[in-house]
């Protein structure tokens, strides 16, 4: 496996764990970069660098992403709430031969979980007195709410269950709606439930993170596969699900 000089953009809880699994595979990061040191993250930098991993904020992935592109440095990103501009991240990349990694959970056991769900919302497509709801819980860190994974949950059960077309933050108001339900609780890395609800009973699928290791793991893993690469990719790319 070659070993990659990495660039951290956002050096809070999950960025330090990203630093740790990264040196626990034998790479170099050469630079973190954080509120307090934004203009190090320039052209000179970038330059001693393979890759970059980001998990920084909302309003500010955007603009260091794009940064990074235009500098000709692959990118691996977990930062959720600023995916509304992704079309133009993905126009960019196409255009001009970049690579970027995005996913909103880089947990291998989350990914496989989207899987389970889609299957399962394909079978209830048959059994309409079920109805089904998503519940997120994190840490009283987590900024936004729900979380990227709630939402690629809800878009997953939206694109399959035929009977839902949208989905509505806390509480749904019509049968066509899908609620996605976020609750904050102490230092929780992260729950997430479907559940599906009839008269007679409750059908419930969970997947309960451990640790942010895991997460950890996943992102250096995405920034091994981006090598060599051009384009965008998801965990459905590495993993091929």
């Amino acid at each position: 496996m070659e070993k990659l000089k990495i660039i951290l953009i956002g050096y809070g809880r999950m960025g330090q764990e990203v630093e740790r699994m990264a040196v626990k595979r034998s790479h170099q990061v050469v630079m973190t970069i954080d509120k307090d040191n934004q203009q190090e993250l320039n052209t000179e930098n970038m330059q001693q660098a393979d890759v970059a991993i980001e998990f920084s904020m909302p309003d500010a992935a955007y603009n260091n992403i794009m940064t990074c592109l235009e500098n000709g440095l692959p990118v691996v990103s977990g930062t959720t709430g600023w995916l509304d501009k992704m079309p133009q991240v993905r126009d960019y990349c196409n255009q001009h031969d970049r690579a970027f990694f995005h996913a909103p959970n880089f947990n291998l056991g989350v990914n496989l979980f989207f899987k389970f769900n889609e299957h399962i919302a394909r079978i209830m497509n048959e059994y309409s007195n079920y109805d089904v709801e998503v519940e997120e819980t994190h840490h009283v860190h987590k900024v936004d709410a729900p979380s990227g994974t709630a939402k690629q949950l809800a878009g997953i059960l939206m694109d399959t269950l035929e009977r839902k077309k949208e989905w509505k933050k806390e509480k749904a108001e019509n049968p066509e709606e899908l609620a996605v339900k976020s609750i904050r609780e102490d230092e929780v890395p992260g729950i997430h439930r479907v559940m599906y609800h009839s008269d007679f009973d409750d059908i419930e699928i969970k997947h309960s993170a451990k640790s942010r290791e895991g997460f950890a793991l996943g992102a250096v893993m995405a920034a091994e596969f981006l090598q060599g690469k051009k384009g965008v990719y998801s965990m459905d790319d590495m993993l091929k699900l």
